[in-house]
């Protein structure tokens, strides 16, 4: 089948007077779970970050170190995997006319990656959706969740941007990123697989003035409920003579999701002041209130996580599979009213599986869970009101000393994150250092970042803050973030430790606080290898893990429970 449509596509090259073709893993929303995967549908990857390049007679498929494994798996028997480090540039490929879909690409991805040593054709139509049948959109309306929710109403937001935009000296805004329109606008929709994404674009003016880029079937609600008015609905095809008629002036889009097609609409007009959209900062502090609704959605999620870790390790005597095991997760999470569906896909990896960071098991190629095995589960839910992401590594029989001592070494990072000094530790390089300390240590390390931004009800990742080898971004009051790092034996075991932390304002003083609510697994911990602190640290933990949940158990969970403290 992928060799047929990949046939099948280089048959187009010809006609368009190109020697390759470009694909990313994005869709024309830049968002990360795309319900058009093209890269999925043309190599069989299904990672979340990765580009292919298909040329005459060799595939390239470019991915970084989460997934080098698993692109193996999945597409190299059509593709060669590389590292996506050496795509900058594009040293590989040299002297080549390579097609794109402006309309799925950034100018400043094209210039970085591509222009230097090729020549690139913009080309209207996808060819991926010219070999493959189109997955058909939805159709639901967007639908707006209330000011008590966020915290702050739309309005107040949009003159905070406003403000923004004037410092800059800018007529415009031009918000390409849809999770930054459901911000501002305090919107939701149906438009993505994992999070509540309305898919649309916006353009704000300094004078309040909006204009909601989407399909008017989907903004119904929204009219109805007077948040928007039929006169500011710009259908997508109607948007280039919209832009004619608007007052010229400066205006500020944003490099990392307005893609070629967009800018050279706007470029025609108005002259493009800055490229970086100020809303992926705002959206990053969250509110009081979302930060509440955050601590509930955790509490659910924790007696959901608690339950299924008691069950797996005490109650199941069957032989199940890794599928299986995040259908029971699944299950316990569905038992709660308030859960939607996944934040994405969970991973759950027994053994060497646990080794490919971002490993999907399927029906067909699940292995079956052995005792013997360490089992990793990293998953998350979307909850009315509330997105959660957490990460546990369990074992069901007496872990070999070695296992034992790199899952404590991980722990250790773990600890030294959340019990960041912030002062000291401002921002996510410095904290990503003390993450890895314990392991380096020893010549031991993990290929990703140590943690990631999370939204509010949302995305399960945003930026523009980090713990990372390369973040500067400072952290500030109302940060939520990922707490992971992790240890990978390929062919052998994978261990990885996930809470979310938010950044809190104690006594003027900032520091972190857990949002994720389950018992650390004790059976893998080398208690000689923690100091004092630490073992206080997990000892609080897990007093505050039994407080918060035991009342949602039922008496031999909360036994169970009660022996982590």
């Amino acid at each position: 089948m992928i060799k047929k449509k990949i046939n099948e596509l280089r048959e187009k090259f010809n006609f368009f007077g190109i020697d390759g073709y470009i694909i990313p893993k994005n869709d024309e929303y830049f968002g990360e779970y795309a319900q058009n995967d093209r890269l999925k549908k043309i190599s069989n990857f299904s990672g979340s970050a990765g580009c292919a390049i298909i040329l005459k007679k060799k595939n390239y498929l470019f991915v970084d170190g989460r997934y080098t494994i698993q692109a193996g798996i999945e597409a190299g028997k059509y593709f060669k995997i590389i590292s996506y480090e050496k795509i900058i540039n594009c040293k590989i490929l040299k002297n080549l006319k390579l097609g794109i879909d402006p309309k799925i690409f950034t100018s400043s991805k094209i210039k970085n990656c591509f222009n230097k040593n090729n020549e690139i054709k913009n080309i209207d139509q996808n060819l991926v959706d010219l070999v493959f049948k189109k997955n058909t959109p939805s159709t639901k309306s967007f639908y707006s969740i209330n000011k008590s929710i966020t915290g702050q109403s739309h309005l107040i937001k949009i003159k905070r941007v406003i403000s923004h935009m004037k410092k800059n000296k800018s007529k415009y805004l031009f918000i390409s990123a849809p999770e930054n329109v459901a911000w501002l606008l305090n919107i939701r929709g149906y438009d993505n697989p994992t999070s509540p994404i309305p898919n649309c674009r916006l353009l704000l003016d300094d004078k309040k003035k909006i204009f909601l880029i989407a399909e008017e079937k989907k903004v119904k609600r929204l009219i109805k409920e007077k948040k928007i008015f039929k006169q500011q609905i710009i259908e997508p095809k109607n948007f280039e003579y919209f832009i004619k008629k608007i007052k010229k002036g400066k205006i500020i889009i944003d490099k990392n999701s307005c893609s070629i097609y967009y800018e050279n609409l706007i470029r025609s007009k108005l002259e493009i002041e800055s490229n970086e959209d100020p809303i992926y900062f705002f959206k990053s502090l969250k509110t009081p209130n979302e930060i509440n609704s955050m601590i509930d959605a955790h509490v659910l999620d924790g007696v959901a996580l608690t339950k299924f870790l008691y069950w797996i390790k005490n109650v199941n005597k069957k032989k199940i599979s890794e599928f299986d095991a995040q259908n029971k997760l699944e299950f316990f999470r569905k038992k709660n009213k308030k859960y939607l569906y996944p934040s994405f896909n969970t991973i759950a990896g027994s053994g060497k599986n646990g080794a490919i960071v971002h490993y999907r098991a399927n029906k067909k190629s699940a292995k079956k869970i052995d005792k013997k095995d360490i089992f990793l589960c990293d998953s998350g839910g979307q909850y009315k009101y509330g997105t959660t992401d957490v990460t546990r590594t369990i074992c069901f029989s007496k872990p070999k000393q070695n296992i034992k001592n790199v899952f404590t070494k991980v722990l250790k990072g773990h600890i030294a994150v959340v019990s960041a000094d912030l002062k000291k530790n401002f921002n996510g390089k410095l904290i990503d250092v003390l993450a890895r300390k314990s392991l380096v240590k020893d010549g031991l390390n993990y290929e990703h970042g140590t943690g990631h931004g999370v939204g509010f009800f949302l995305n399960v990742h945003e930026g523009p803050h980090a713990i990372s080898k390369f973040n500067t971004i400072k952290m500030r009051e109302g940060m939520i973030l990922s707490n992971e790092p992790g240890y990978y034996k390929k062919g052998e075991f994978g261990i990885r430790i996930e809470n979310l932390i938010y950044v809190k304002k104690d006594n003027n003083q900032l520091t972190f606080e857990n949002l994720t609510l389950a018992p650390i697994e004790k059976d893998l911990i080398n208690y000689k290898m923690l100091d004092d602190k630490e073992k206080n640290y997990l000892f609080k933990y897990h007093l505050t893990v039994y407080s918060r949940l035991s009342r949602f158990l039922n008496n031999k969970e909360r036994k169970w429970l009660a022996n982590f403290i």
